[in-house]
C-alpha cells in the first residue's frame, strides 16, 4: 500500500488563492491525495475548507507543526516572507515553510514591496493551471 501524498495549501487574508488551488487539486486528484488547508487566519481556513480540503487548521502553531509532515506545500510566494499579507505571515510561519523538507510550489503573485524579476503578469487561473499541469504531474502518476 502506497502512502497518500499530503499536500498543504497555505493562504491568508480571505483564502481566495488557496480555495482556487484546492478546487483544481480536487478536480484532478479527487480523494487520491490528502489536502490540508492551512490558513494564517480562520476566515482563510474556512474558505479553503469550503473548497473541499480534507482538513484544515489556522494560525502560527498549526502552520509551523503541520508543514513538517507535508510532502508538497502550495501557496503564494508571500508564505515565505515574514510580515507579508499585511502582517499575517509571522516570521515563524515563513521560516517553517521555507525550511521544511517538503517540495514547495509558490505562486509568484506581486506582494507589497517585493518584485520578482523575470515573472510576467500571468492571471491567477493560468498560474494555477501551470502549477497543476507542469509541477504536479509526478504526483498524479503516483496517485
Amino acid at each position: 500500500m502506497t502512502k497518500m501524498i499530503k499536500i498543504c495549501v497555505v493562504d491568508g487574508q480571505g483564502g481566495g488563492i488557496g480555495s482556487a488551488v484546492i478546487r483544481k487539486l480536487k478536480e484532478l486528484f479527487q480523494e487520491t491525495v490528502e489536502i490540508i488547508a492551512l490558513g494564517t487566519n480562520a476566515i482563510a481556513t474556512a474558505q479553503m475548507l469550503k473548497a473541499k480540503a480534507n482538513r484544515g487548521a489556522s494560525g502560527e502553531n498549526a502552520i509551523v507543526q503541520t508543514v513538517k509532515k507535508a510532502d508538497v506545500i502550495i501557496g503564494p510566494i508571500s508564505i515565505i516572507l515574514a510580515h507579508a499579507m499585511m502582517g499575517e505571515v509571522t516570521p515563524k510561519m515563513a521560516e517553517a515553510v521555507a525550511s521544511c523538507p517538503a517540495r514547495k510550489l509558490l505562486i509568484p503573485l506581486a506582494q507589497e514591496n517585493v518584485e520578482i524579476v523575470g515573472i510576467s503578469g500571468i492571471p491567477l487561473p493560468h498560474l494555477i493551471e501551470s502549477l497543476i499541469n507542469e509541477h504536479l504531474r509526478c504526483v498524479k502518476r503516483d496517485a
